[in-house]
């Protein structure tokens, strides 16, 4: 994904992030935002997944398989392949503008 305006744009809607970034600075700004809701807010973590629609059984079965990555990391990318998922299929489904 190139432009990350509109994944940016959906995720502020859970956290307070800059509208610049890159999509690599995106990741890691979650990962540090997922391991600061690890630590300090559990139920905000739950909360924020839930309202996302992130798989709670797909993400279950990548902590437990994910090697080499922190669960923060786990969870980021799940979070923001989904968010991904949901702009793609409105684009797919949105009017065309001619």
């Amino acid at each position: 994904m190139q432009n990350v305006s509109p994944l940016t744009k959906i995720i502020s809607k859970d956290f307070d992030i800059a509208e610049n970034l890159s999509e690599n600075q995106l990741r890691e700004v979650m990962v540090d935002a997922f391991a600061y809701l690890i630590d300090n807010d559990f139920p905000k973590l739950i909360q924020i997944l839930y309202k996302a629609d992130v798989d709670q059984y797909k993400l279950k079965e990548l902590l437990e398989t994910a090697e080499g990555s922190s669960s923060a990391e786990v969870i980021a990318d799940a979070y923001i392949a989904r968010q991904k998922a949901k702009i793609e299929t409105w684009q797919k489904y949105s009017p065309k503008k001619d």
